[in-house]
């Protein structure tokens, strides 16, 4: 393990040193959970005098079922719409008023909401949380406001976004089983059928104490941070705990495809999607250089292979992280006059090639000092080493793998990006989806 994080990290044979970043070591981290089974993990960073208050739920799209499909997203609405104490638009208002600011956002494993704010704000900041986590005011009216909203919402991102148009596609034809099927809007028909029962049995169950890890970091005491966690969050009772996840997706044996037709596309968007372990698994960090050798800048390989020989108007590489096995992304979209079917064929072409041939050190390197400079750069901040803490604490299995990371990024090998690009990028475990106006006449 490397004991502490001192920002040096060599780029082209030259030293980087990042001078913002305060020497953190795992000791700095103190964590203690309450008596209602809430996980607390305190940074004291004094370095502003401001604070920050991640409450990561550990609740996305994998834990719903069909019927109520969209749910953990639409609480990240709900959250806002009124509590005991404060009532509706009142949590951004009373935040505002104390000089702070608020986020939130769902993903296919987590609900996170995200709170900023000067030091000497921190009692309001519990108060506010601890009122909309125990007592939620989930009212008719303003839930039959929200879903409208929501379905909207995703009418509308279907409508703008081809990535999310095909990855909603994709996802339904690459998992069989697993809840990762669905997308975290959820089905329309879901969206419309939500009962009020099933919201108040879902926020008892997954924003109960015990179910989430808060961090907080910035100029605060870990003594305070206790004596707030004890007025404000441990009268909240704890809850039976969720049911776990048990679905395993199946082993895929064969490539999958699907076409979606859609009019407004200009040129056709084609995007593979290959089943990868959890971000938990040994692969997680060779996985993850490989999709920036793949696509992050323009020497990278999917850049030069079709952008630049005016196949595509742009490419990229995405791997999310993730709880369960999910899949690793690659998408192209065509330039004017080249066909969808020519498109796969190039871009399969290249992912291939590393499978086959391998890739040099220096593109290793090159992208080994991106991921280097982006994690330093990402614990430069009170609000990064907030996030960072519990991204490792929730999808590594502990926060003190961040401290490895940076040795984890080191040790992966050229022979390990061929590795992983054999067992995994290869047909019989990809999914592939195409968006085009018109569909291609078969052979």
């Amino acid at each position: 393990m490397i004991g502490r994080l001192t920002g040096l990290v060599m780029a082209a044979g030259v030293l980087f040193t990042s001078a913002a970043v305060q020497a953190t070591e795992a000791k700095d981290i103190s964590s203690f959970t309450l008596d209602n089974g809430m996980k607390i993990m305190v940074l004291e960073d004094a370095s502003i005098p401001n604070a920050n208050m991640y409450l990561f739920w550990k609740v996305g799209s994998r834990n719903e079922v069909p019927g109520i499909t969209g749910i953990s997203h639409f609480f990240e609405h709900m959250m806002f719409n009124g509590s005991e104490k404060y009532g509706p638009k009142m949590f951004d208002r009373t935040m505002e008023a104390a000089g702070g600011a608020n986020n939130a956002y769902t993903t296919e494993n987590l609900t996170v909401y995200t709170d900023w704010f000067p030091s000497n704000a921190i009692e309001t900041i519990f108060d506010l949380e601890a009122d909309r986590i125990g007592k939620l005011d989930i009212d008719a009216k303003m839930v039959e406001s929200e879903r409208g909203v929501v379905a909207s919402e995703r009418l509308t991102g279907l409508e703008n976004s081809n990535w999310r148009t095909l990855q909603e596609e994709l996802k339904g034809a690459a998992f069989r089983a697993h809840p990762y099927s669905w997308s975290v809007i959820g089905h329309e028909s879901d969206i419309a059928a939500w009962s009020l029962d099933d919201l108040v049995q879902y926020h008892k169950t997954y924003y109960a104490p015990n179910n989430a890890v808060v961090v907080i970091a910035g100029d605060v005491k870990l003594a305070e941070v206790k004596a707030l966690a004890d007025k404000y969050f441990a009268p909240i009772p704890a809850q039976a705990p969720p049911k776990e996840v048990k679905t395993v997706e199946p082993l895929q044996k064969g490539e999958r495809r699907v076409f979606v037709q859609k009019a407004s596309v200009s040129t056709p968007n084609v995007m593979l999607g290959y089943h990868v372990p959890a971000t938990s698994h040994q692969d997680y960090y060779a996985l993850n250089l490989l999709s920036n050798i793949l696509s992050t800048g323009n020497s990278s390989r999917l850049y030069q292979s079709l952008v630049e020989k005016q196949l595509a108007l742009e490419v990229m590489a995405y791997l999310p992280m993730t709880i369960d096995p999910n899949l690793f992304y690659v998408m192209a979209v065509a330039n004017p006059g080249v066909t969808a079917k020519e498109l796969e064929l190039n871009l399969i072409a290249e992912i291939n090639r590393v499978a086959r041939d391998g890739v040099t050190e220096q593109e290793l390197e090159k992208v080994k000092n991106i991921k280097l400079m982006e994690f330093y750069r990402s614990m430069e901040t009170i609000n990064g080493k907030a996030n960072t803490i519990g991204t490792y604490e929730l999808y590594f299995g502990s926060f003190d793998k961040l401290f490895n990371a940076p040795e984890a990024y080191n040790k992966v090998t050229t022979a390990d990006i061929q590795r992983v690009a054999q067992i995994y990028l290869r047909r019989a475990n990809r999914t592939v989806a195409v968006l085009a106006a018109t569909e291609e006449a078969d052979e």
